[in-house]
């Protein structure tokens, strides 16, 4: 990012700050028009729950990760998205691809390694190989074999876009979604970290329950002080004020606490507050949850230097499970690495221990009945956000009506 990038990024966001300080003075909150009631059945119900997979997390760009897990030509990783096997890799011209982990000769899978790097992939039935942007570049015993067109037997490829120091694909090669659209400008906004400069540190994996119940936790303050009393303490902030761009969100506090153990990860801007703004630093502009729909939650941390969490919630394999992804990057390697990784196996216990045990906690009074629907209050924005255009997504029939709704939120 050059000096005029940043300084432009930190000007998006002084409006930002500005209302919040103003909400921080006053007292005051800007809340939801209603209490919104959403059917338990719609975390519970498995043909719903098949239907999110194929009309969201399938059609919607989702984010693999960031560009600093990748960073050099022939660097790779594997992961799972919708049961689907995929190969995120970076070729030699620098570009991110996203190809299909199946042979297109036997659909074998071609590597199971979680990283690595290659430039090419064999596979380990038959032989065949293929470059690392797909391109099948040879059959094991042709002449036996026989004769093909490779030009049409290489990987299944997905269409990728990376921007801001992240990496989208769409988990269709037919689609024809616009992902610029999709985003509504909100990976300019994400510019303003400049993570394509940051660090790769640290990756932690695990199971929870349902996903939006999952991801439910990271979209409102509501409970911070109640269900982690004990990690950001009784004092932590319960109130958000939420700014979108189309589908995503930017959650931050109108807290009036200095030096708070939840200062970055809730957005206080309380430092600012006597400051002028010609003294406001983009650091402290940027903290709070940043959003992007609809499973990912990147939230700002200190390790020994300025860090986030990304965190990649994706549906498991039933309705009741989900896996998590969290990445821990950071602007510097940390000056401390084993104090480094302490806490970010502390942000992990607190997540598994608090969150996912109380949202698991949830999923047999929902599923068997016990409550009929589920409340987002008005100090729940994000959830009322998320969950509505959940439904939107869902209600779109072709990508065609997808690119036309998201570029009705980008106007």
């Amino acid at each position: 990012m050059t000096k005029s990038d940043s300084r432009n990024g930190r000007d998006s966001l002084i409006p930002i700050a500005r209302d919040v300080i103003k909400h921080a003075k006053a007292g005051t909150l800007r809340q939801a028009k209603d209490v919104m009631r959403l059917p338990a059945d719609n975390y519970t119900n498995s043909d719903r729950f098949e239907a999110e997979l194929n009309q969201v997390i399938k059609r919607v760009p989702i984010i693999l990760g960031p560009s600093c897990e990748i960073p050099n030509p022939g660097d790779f990783k594997t992961l799972s998205i919708a049961g689907m096997s995929l190969i995120v890799t970076r070729d030699d011209d620098g570009k991110a691809n996203a190809l299909i982990n199946a042979c297109s000769h036997r659909g074998a899978c071609l590597i199971q390694n979680e990283n690595g790097n290659r430039r090419k992939f064999t596979c380990p039935y038959h032989g065949w190989s293929f470059s690392n942007k797909g391109a099948l570049i040879a059959i094991s015993a042709q002449e036996d074999f026989g004769e093909i067109n490779k030009n049409h037997y290489g990987l299944k490829t997905l269409p990728v876009y990376e921007s801001a120091g992240l990496i989208w694909a769409i988990v269709n090669p037919e689609s024809t979604v616009d992902t610029k659209s999709f985003l509504a400008g909100y990976d300019s906004m994400l510019e303003i970290f400049a993570f394509s400069n940051w660090v790769y540190v640290s990756k932690r994996t695990f199971s929870g329950p349902n996903w939006k119940i999952a991801y439910d936790g990271y979209l409102e303050y509501y409970h911070v002080p109640v269900l982690h009393r004990e990690t950001f303490g009784v004092d932590a902030t319960n109130r958000g004020l939420y700014y979108t761009w189309g589908p995503h969100q930017h959650i931050k506090s109108p807290a009036t606490e200095k030096g708070h153990v939840a200062t970055e990860t809730l957005g206080y801007m309380s430092e600012l507050m006597d400051k002028p703004e010609t003294e406001w630093d983009t650091e402290t502009l940027t903290y709070g949850v940043w959003t992007v729909f609809p499973t990912t939650s990147i939230a700002s941390f200190d390790a020994g230097g300025r860090g986030v969490l990304i965190s990649q919630i994706l549906p498991g394999e039933t309705v009741d499970e989900s896996i998590t992804n969290q990445y821990y990057i950071m602007e510097k390697p940390p000056s401390n690495p084993e104090a480094a990784e302490e806490q970010f196996d502390f942000f992990q216990q607190v997540v598994m221990q608090e969150d996912y045990a109380m949202g698991s906690s949830a999923q047999p009074g929902l599923k068997k009945g016990g409550i009929d629907h589920v409340l987002f209050g008005r100090n729940e924005q994000g959830n009322q956000h998320f969950h509505k255009w959940v439904d939107k997504v869902m209600s779109a029939k072709s990508d065609d009506d997808l690119n036309d709704l998201f570029k009705q939120e980008d106007a």
